[in-house]
């Protein structure tokens, strides 16, 4: 290998580097020669298209331009992924792109909150209790009567609200991703992963990904389009710092639902006492 004259672009594909502005490993089973100098290629196509045209894919008068730094960050929940990235990020001047959190300001618009394990919140018994004795008050005071919702209405008002909060198919996709972890599909990836790699800003400035790639599904999608990040790092913590870092807060909501379950029923046996005067 040491005493191969090698191509300009090394042992990276020319026509990927040229066409997706992606270092793509080539591979020796996919090696052609031109001017005396050995070319690498991700895939036999991209080895033909070359043949056809190299004069398209090699350097004339000034060197080829390497593409910026691309990073994949990776690490359990809890693990420090995003402290990291915004240092580096900010460090040597690339984007920052937080995975998940990029995922929910895409369906906030229409949920008006985040979703998932960590923002779902204990469906409270006691507040619906508590609106339905409300309304059973009301029914006393002669006043409350002109701002109630008509029976005849009320199929029409929720309607209404069911129309606002309605998601297509991709914003679904996303959500089912973010609740239940169900796989993103390559067509709802393509809409969101592919401008990274892509599109400016990011194409000329470089990122790096904070929590993706996941999954294998999500490995095997960047590398079915060619997606190749120049470095990929996963942090691994013990899980006694896990637990120390992300105990407390969780700790804190606990205590605040518990004294939000206290009130509530204070509120019920009011509400009890009042409708029986």
């Amino acid at each position: 290998e040491k005493k191969r004259h090698m191509g300009d672009t090394k042992h990276f594909c020319p026509v990927s580097l040229k066409e997706n502005f992606v270092l793509y490993p080539g591979l020796s089973e996919h090696a052609a020669k031109y001017q005396e100098k050995t070319y690498y290629f991700s895939t036999s196509e991209n080895r033909d298209k070359f043949l056809e045209n190299p004069e398209e894919y090699v350097a004339h008068k000034e060197p080829i331009q390497a593409p910026p730094l691309r990073v994949c960050l990776l690490g359990t929940h809890g693990s420090g992924k995003t402290t990291c990235a915004r240092w580096v990020a900010d460090k040597i001047g690339i984007f920052h792109i937080q995975f998940e959190e990029y995922l929910q300001e895409l369906i906030m618009l229409k949920t008006k909150k985040k979703v998932g394990p960590d923002f779902d919140e204990e469906p409270e018994e006691d507040d619906s209790k508590i609106a339905t004795l409300s309304r059973e008050l009301e029914d006393f005071s002669p006043t409350m009567t002109e701002t109630k919702i008509e029976p005849e209405h009320e199929h029409e008002f929720g309607k209404k609200s069911q129309q606002e909060i309605e998601l297509t198919e991709e914003e679904e996709a996303i959500k089912a991703n973010l609740t239940e972890n169900e796989v993103l599909p390559p067509e709802v990836l393509d809409n969101i992963v592919l401008d990274w790699w892509r599109k400016e800003p990011f194409r000329s400035t470089g990122f790096i990904l904070d929590g993706f790639p996941r999954t294998v599904e999500e490995v095997q999608y960047l590398s079915e389009r060619g997606l190749c990040p120049d470095v990929a790092v996963y942090i691994q913590v013990e899980e006694s710092d896990i637990f120390n870092r992300l105990f407390p807060p969780r700790l804190k909501k606990w205590r605040e639902r518990q004294y939000k379950k206290m009130e509530n029923k204070k509120k019920l046996k009011d509400l009890k006492a009042k409708i029986r005067v």
